[in-house]
């Protein structure tokens, strides 16, 4: 499920700031945009996600705002000094504009740090957890605003599936009546006459209607439905996206079973609209836990 939060931290004059957001994906993924030095909270924020989240494709940013100039950037005078003169001769060969502009002697002065403006991260580990603790929070209350819209659409499309396989179930017993009606025209047609009793017919009958019998499919049908709702009911935070995936599957496959057995136009319908159903419904559980 998608998700946005934002939450802040002090550490000393240095305001931490971190954004969590995340795209809908099926398996887990984590991506961050964190100052180098404090690369290393990359596990620690990781296994905090894992406790919580399942799904998605999850990018954590931190932005860093001073408050003061205390920790401004210092560099190595003499390596700078040599890198530009280096960088002049090349553009003085090369016959290129010379002095640099300001952007250029910033990423040369970069190169040359001396030091960090940052603490070490043992130093900054409370302030970084309380601001993650924060974006977390809202992050998590978005995707629940989201999966409370995603529950009810399930709850729909499920309701309608299983009225339409009650319809079914309804026309289903009169494919074999319709059947041996068709068979007897056919027959007077041909100019025989056989009687209804007559073993050849009753034995025709009986191979039809045992060929096109759905009723074991329809009660698998009916209990795949009921852990469905039972799945959605669930309260808490137990993922339930894969077991929705695994019966949505069940439920695809007894629905195929139906319509290549059911040997009826009314049926043949029901199926249709069925599968376009549960083709929707595999596409939202996509972005469930």
């Amino acid at each position: 499920m998608t998700g946005f939060g934002r939450g802040s931290s002090a550490c000393g004059d240095l305001t931490i700031t971190i954004e969590i957001n995340s795209v809908n994906r099926r398996g887990f993924e984590t991506t961050y945009s964190l100052p180098r030095e404090w690369q290393v909270f990359e596990r620690e924020l990781t296994d905090l996600l894992r406790t919580r989240v399942q799904r998605g494709k999850i990018h954590t940013q931190m932005q860093i705002d001073q408050a003061s100039a205390k920790g401004a950037l210092s560099w190595d005078e003499a390596a700078v000094d040599a890198s530009l003169a280096r960088i002049g001769e090349l553009a003085t060969r090369l016959g290129t504009q010379w002095p640099p502009d300001p952007l250029t002697l910033v990423k040369v002065l970069s190169l040359h740090k001396t030091d960090s403006t940052l603490p070490a991260p043992d130093d900054a580990r409370a302030a970084v957890l309380a601001a993650h603790g924060e974006a977390f929070a809202a992050f998590e209350a978005m995707r629940e605003r989201e999966g409370a819209h995603l529950l009810a659409d399930l709850a729909g499309r499920l309701d309608l599936l299983i009225r339409l396989t009650d319809e079914i179930r309804q026309i289903a017993p009169g494919t074999v009546d319709r059947y041996r009606e068709l068979l007897f025209s056919r027959l007077r047609q041909a100019g025989l006459e056989l009687e209804l009793s007559d073993e050849r017919v009753l034995k025709e009958v009986a191979i039809f209607a045992d060929r096109c019998d759905v009723a074991e499919e329809l009660t698998r049908l009916a209990s795949h439905f009921a852990q469905v709702r039972e799945s959605l009911g669930q309260s808490g935070s137990e993922p339930i996206g894969r077991k929705l995936e695994f019966l949505i599957q069940e439920v695809h496959r007894e629905v195929n079973t139906i319509g290549s057995k059911a040997n009826n136009i009314e049926v043949a319908r029901r199926i249709i609209e069925m599968k376009n159903e549960i083709e929707r419904i595999r596409e939202q559980i996509q972005n469930i836990e």
